[in-house]
């Protein structure tokens, strides 16, 4: 099964940068999207933002737009997740999983890792 993990995450002030890491672990991960999502406390899991194996990117939160860039390196099988200007509202653990496709309804392959942590306070 094809498992992906998250790092990269912590603690970090407003208007603060954070990159994050999604890594297969040798897994080829050049025939998949992948899609970055969080939750937040007492929300539900929102996709952000989607690299198609393609190279189509696809960003689908209004609130990331602009301050989050997805980007992945296919001979390293990663992804990643620049995020900028921080606010406390994206305070969320942040996950990343292997899809079929950038669309929708696109079939999501593996299962949820743990993702990471993101905390974005004064």
């Amino acid at each position: 099964q094809l498992q992906l993990t998250e790092s990269g995450g912590g603690l970090v002030q407003p208007g603060g940068s954070l990159r994050l890491t999604c890594d297969s672990s040798g897994f080829t991960l050049s025939p998949f999207a992948v899609t970055w999502f969080r939750q937040a406390p007492g929300k539900e899991r929102e996709a952000l933002s989607c690299f198609g194996a393609s190279g189509v990117i696809v960003n689908f939160a209004d609130s990331a737009k602009g301050r989050f860039t997805i980007s992945r390196d296919n001979a390293k099988n990663m992804v990643y997740l620049q995020m900028n200007s921080l606010k406390p509202e994206d305070t969320a653990i942040y996950y990343c999983r292997a899809m079929g496709g950038c669309d929708k309804n696109s079939q999501k392959f593996g299962s949820w890792g743990p993702g990471t942590q993101v905390t974005v306070s004064s």
